[in-house]
């Protein structure tokens, strides 16, 4: 029974011994004696940043120029992936807007265009079937000042899409950036805010808001 205990207690202690004997094998030394950091550790390339424990670090302004080219492509730099479908929306739906008004406004302008020409015009009847149905009553009728209000207020949709996107962009450009910002603070379990009671006077009684920034 003494040897069946014997043997438990060695295995148990071969990972213990085993454990205490690891090293580091992020930091190592060189035979003249200077400490170095492993291969192991990740290396820095022109996306990715780390520091001398292999740790990422996040460039905000990398971060701001990748959104800056592609909408999301910051978002998916902080590793924020479930925003790079929503920055997609937010700027692809004013894109998609500017796009459809632009096609309405030119199919307009050419109504207009064959509304001012003479019936009797032997290119009349061919430029008319071109005519978008829709406009083809108001180009009969040569109501001009209708297209040319239609016109007008598709003109100012687009005016608005192009406005949203370049805001919605810009817009998709700061959130980046700020994420990469916040992705550099310290919010480890050291920080911590409470709210304790606190005796001001032997006759009051108060409320005490309490930061607690690092273990002393």
């Amino acid at each position: 029974m003494k040897h069946v205990f014997f043997v438990i207690v060695l295995i148990l202690c071969i990972p213990v011994l085993a454990l205490s004997q690891h090293k580091d094998s992020l930091i190592v030394k060189e035979p003249t004696g200077k400490v170095v950091a492993s291969s192991k550790v990740k290396q820095s390339n022109w996306v990715y940043k780390y520091d001398s424990t292999g740790k990422r670090v996040y460039e905000p302004r990398k971060a701001a120029i990748l959104s800056a080219i592609l909408p999301g492509l910051g978002q998916a730099y902080n590793k924020k992936y479930w925003k790079v479908p929503l920055a997609w929306a937010a700027v692809g739906i004013p894109i998609y807007s500017y796009i459809y008004n632009r096609g309405i406004y030119h199919k307009i302008q050419y109504a207009i265009t064959v509304a001012n020409l003479d019936p009797t015009d032997p290119t009349y009847p061919d430029m008319f079937d071109k005519v978008d149905p829709k406009m083809q009553y108001l180009v009969e009728r040569r109501s001009t000042n209708s297209l040319a209000n239609y016109r007008n207020e598709y003109r100012k949709d687009m005016d608005y899409s192009i406005l949203f996107t370049l805001l919605l962009w810009g817009l998709n450009v700061v959130d980046a950036t700020v994420d990469a910002h916040l992705k550099g603070f310290n919010v480890n379990d050291n920080l911590a805010m409470q709210i304790k009671p606190a005796i001001t006077s032997p006759h009051s009684i108060g409320i005490s808001l309490v930061f607690k920034f690092a273990d002393r």
